[in-house]
């Protein structure tokens, strides 16, 4: 059924307001994908905070004009299923790598992540960006390593102190 140049136009601003706001896109061919399995990606897809679109490559073409996922214009060739990570960067390219590992018909196509271009072999190295929450651990921990350093060392003076007062009480203790 045609699409209205109405409903055209929709679809560009939604996808474009889409893009605006996301932190990374990832661009796969869902071709030969069952029904039942396309639903569960798009459940995954809800739960991450990922937001699936299936787009003509025209008016795709046409939404990221402006964005910064201009970049991909050049992959788009056949149908394409565009997942973007509105939270976490990595978040659709771990959900496209976990899909891919059971359907044998997905590929994906294109990477981008804030204007530069990736293939799809990069994908297992968006994939292991770590979460916000990781993120914020990892930095906790690179923020703490130096005071519980500190705490250890000013610990360590007063237990040489006293383990040296032992040793001496011990070695008088046997001379008499």
């Amino acid at each position: 059924m045609a699409i209205g140049l109405k409903e055209k136009k929709a679809i560009v601003a939604e996808v474009n307001e889409t893009a605006a706001s996301a932190l990374s896109l990832v661009v796969a061919d869902a071709r030969g994908v069952t029904v039942s399995s396309m639903t569960a990606l798009r459940q995954s897809a809800r739960d991450n905070q990922v937001m699936l679109r299936v787009v003509r490559n025209t008016l795709a073409k046409r939404a990221l004009e402006g964005t910064d996922y201009e970049c991909v214009n050049d992959t788009l060739a056949g149908p394409s299923l565009f997942g973007f990570s509105m939270e976490d960067p990595g978040a659709a390219a771990r959900l496209f790598k976990d899909f891919a590992k059971e359907n044998e018909h997905f590929e994906v196509k294109a990477l981008s992540v804030s204007g530069e271009l990736l293939g799809a072999d990069q994908l297992d190295r968006l994939a292991k960006l770590p979460t916000r929450d990781e993120a914020l651990s990892i930095l906790m921990s690179v923020m703490q390593a130096p005071t519980t350093k500190l705490v250890q060392t000013m610990h360590a003076v007063p237990s040489k102190l006293v383990r040296t007062l032992a040793a001496v009480r011990d070695q008088k203790e046997q001379a008499a």
